[in-house]
């Protein structure tokens, strides 16, 4: 719901204040145009393809899987002393956190509602101030569980990338090559259409 209000509220913007030659309609500080259109059209269906390709990639790769492919494809840079593991490490972990995240912000809006707690009615101002009772507790229950899990860590001597084994070693197949040179075709037809348009606006 969340992402189609935030994608209804960017096509509006780019439909009403975008700047064109062809005039539809124009009436206040809102002005129509067919270049408009076509170019919120666009955007919208831009940010439906991320939205769905970032779900097929989360919903069909583990975070560990999807870690481990970063840490292999940015281990050039360890050459210059980029801490590649770090990264990919703060990636898994984050990844790993959202869905917790989410569950105690909805446990914390419960727990508001029993206590009397309303964020359905109201104005702007009312809705936004009836946030920030859960936007605390739940900063505090992050650094409590970053801190839990800085001390788990600690416990078990973890000593970030040196040395480190992996149990799945990752190799490279032929469908990677397959999907190496599928994206490599997609990001060449998409320069090709930036600079030689099919539908110039």
């Amino acid at each position: 719901m969340t992402c189609l209000l935030c994608l209804l509220f960017t096509a509006a913007l780019n439909i009403f204040f975008y700047r064109g030659e062809t005039v539809l309609w124009s009436g206040w500080v809102f002005t129509v145009t067919k270049e408009g259109l076509i170019f919120s059209a666009f955007l919208a269906l831009r940010l439906v393809l991320l939205v769905i390709c970032s779900s097929l990639l989360t919903y069909t790769t583990t975070p560990v899987s999807l870690t481990d492919g970063i840490e292999s494809l940015l281990s050039p840079l360890k050459w210059v002393r980029f801490p590649v593991h770090e990264l990919a490490l703060i990636m898994s972990i984050a990844l790993r956190f959202i869905p917790i995240l989410l569950d105690e912000t909805e446990r914390i809006i419960n727990a508001q509602k029993a206590r009397g707690a309303n964020f359905d009615t109201g104005g702007v101002g009312k809705r936004i101030g009836a946030i920030v009772p859960v936007l605390i507790p739940l900063l505090l229950s992050a650094f409590r569980r970053a801190d839990e899990l800085g001390d788990a860590m600690d416990a078990r001597c973890y000593s970030g990338g040196k040395a480190r084994t992996k149990y799945k070693k990752l190799r490279f197949s032929w469908r990677d090559l397959l999907a190496a040179l599928l994206l490599a075709a997609l990001i060449g037809g998409i320069v090709v259409l930036r600079f030689f348009p099919v539908f110039p606006l």
